[in-house]
C-alpha cells in the first residue's frame, strides 16, 4: 500500500477510538494500583491471630452469612488470599437465578466464622472506574464495542509504525526539534512516546479486547466442556437438600491436591449446574495460578463426578487478564505498568492535539491566462514542508 493509504488509515483508526483509549488509559491507571487504594481506603481485614490458626468449617461460614441476611440465598463464596488472607468473600442474592447485577456481599472470618463487614459492590470510586473501563455502563454491548476500540488502536499502531519508518529516515532517532513550532514539538513527542511504547500498547490492546470477550468465552464454556460434565445429570430434578459444604470441598480438594480453591460456585448459579457445587482451583505458580480448574462435586452425595482442565480459549482469557492490568509482578511492575500507562495518556491526547491543530492545506492560485487552476502537481503541497528536516 502507498504511503497515502497508510496515513489515512492511521489518521482514521486514530480519530475513532482517540476519546475511548484516552477514557481506558484514565481509568486504568487507579485500577493498575486497585490492592493498594483498597488498603488505604480501609477495606476490612482479618484480625492478626496466632500462625497456624485453623479455619472453621465451610458450613459454618455459610450458616453465618445466611443468618446475616436471612431471606437470601449463597450464590459464590471466594478467595483472595495473597491480597486478604484469611477472608471469606459470601456473594448472595435473593435467589440463584437473580441477576448478576444483584450482588449482596458477606465478609466473613475464615478462621473463626465472624462476619466481619457488608460492603456495598455497586458503589465508590474504584467500582466507578472498573465500570467505565469494562463497559461504561452499558453492559455487555460496551464491553464488546470496548473491544472493537482496542482493535482499531492496535490497527492505529501497526499504521503508525509504517508511517514512521520513513519519516525518521529525515532525522535521528528520538530526535525532539525543540526549535521549531509548538505543533512541531508535540509531532515529536508523539512520534517518539509512540515507538517506545508500541509493544506495550500492542499487547494490552490486544489483551484487553480478549477481556471484553470474557461472557462469550464462558458462555461458549458452559455450552462445551460444562455441558459434557453434567450430562448424565440432564434431566433430573434440581438438588433441594444439598450436602454439606466441607464435605464437598474436601473432595474437590482431594482430587487435585496440588491446587487450592479459589472460587465455589453454589446449585443452580450461572457457573454451576443445578445438581453440583463447582469448585475453581488455582495453581501456585505465576502461570498456573492464573488458570483455573473446575471440580464438580455432586450436590447430594458430596462426591467428586468430574475435574477437567479448561479448554484452550478459556486458558487463552485467563492469561490475557494479568497481561493487560500488569498485577503479577509486585508493585516494581506496577509502577512500570502505570509509566507507560501515562505515557499513552500523551500520545494519545498528543494526536488529538495534532489533529485539531492541523495547517489547513495551501491552494494555489488561479492562472491570469485562462482562468483555469494549476496543474494538479502544482496544487500538491501539503503540510510536510512544516515536518520536513
Amino acid at each position: 500500500m502507498s504511503t497515502h493509504t497508510w496515513s489515512w488509515i492511521h489518521k482514521w483508526s486514530s480519530l475513532v477510538c482517540t476519546v475511548f483509549m484516552l477514557l481506558l488509559c484514565l481509568t486504568g491507571l487507579p485500577l493498575i494500583f486497585h490492592e493498594e487504594i483498597e488498603h488505604l481506603s480501609g477495606v476490612v481485614e482479618a484480625p492478626l491471630m496466632p500462625a497456624g490458626t485453623p479455619n472453621a468449617s465451610m458450613d459454618q461460614i455459610a450458616q453465618a452469612a445466611l443468618e446475616r441476611r436471612p431471606g437470601e440465598v449463597i450464590r459464590y463464596m471466594f478467595w483472595e488470599q495473597d491480597e486478604h488472607p484469611d477472608i471469606t468473600y459470601v456473594s448472595m442474592a435473593s435467589a440463584v437465578d437473580a441477576p448478576p447485577e444483584e450482588n449482596n456481599a458477606v465478609v466473613v472470618d475464615s478462621r473463626t466464622a465472624k462476619v466481619l463487614d457488608e460492603p456495598a459492590t455497586n458503589e465508590g470510586f474504584m467500582y466507578v472506574m472498573l465500570k467505565l473501563h469494562t463497559d461504561m455502563f452499558a453492559g455487555l454491548p460496551g464491553m464488546l464495542f470496548l473491544g472493537a476500540m482496542g482493535l482499531l488502536m492496535v490497527v492505529a499502531i501497526v499504521s503508525g509504525v509504517v508511517l514512521y519508518y520513513p519519516f525518521m529516515r529525515r532525522l535521528k532517532f528520538g530526535a525532539l526539534r525543540t526549535q521549531r513550532s509548538t505543533r512541531v514539538k508535540w509531532l515529536d513527542w508523539h512520534n517518539l512516546l509512540g515507538i517506545v511504547t508500541v509493544v506495550w500498547l500492542t499487547v494490552v490492546g490486544i489483551t484487553g479486547t480478549i477481556n471484553t470477550l470474557n461472557r462469550v468465552v464462558l458462555g461458549l464454556w458452559q455450552m462445551d466442556q460444562m455441558a459434557e460434565m453434567t450430562a448424565p445429570y440432564r434431566g433430573l430434578p434440581p438438588v433441594t437438600q444439598p450436602a454439606h459444604l466441607e464435605q464437598s470441598i474436601r473432595a474437590a480438594r482431594a482430587a487435585v491436591p496440588d491446587m487450592t480453591v479459589s472460587l465455589v460456585a453454589f446449585p443452580g448459579t450461572m457457573f454451576s449446574s443445578p445438581h453440583h457445587y463447582t469448585f475453581f482451583l488455582k495453581g501456585s505458580t505465576p502461570v498456573t495460578a492464573r488458570l483455573l480448574k473446575p471440580a464438580l462435586v455432586d450436590a447430594s452425595t458430596g462426591r467428586l463426578t468430574d475435574s477437567r482442565d479448561m479448554p484452550w480459549y478459556v486458558k487463552t482469557l485467563f492469561l490475557s487478564q494479568p497481561l493487560h492490568f500488569g498485577d503479577y509482578g509486585g508493585l516494581p511492575l506496577k509502577l512500570l505498568w502505570a509509566l507507560l500507562d501515562i505515557f499513552a495518556i500523551v500520545v494519545l491526547g498528543s494526536g488529538l492535539y495534532l489533529w485539531l491543530r492541523k495547517p489547513k492545506a495551501v491552494t494555489a492560485p488561479k492562472t491570469q491566462t485562462d482562468g483555469m487552476p494549476e496543474p494538479a502537481s502544482a496544487l500538491r503541497r501539503t503540510n510536510t514542508n512544516e515536518v520536513a528536516q
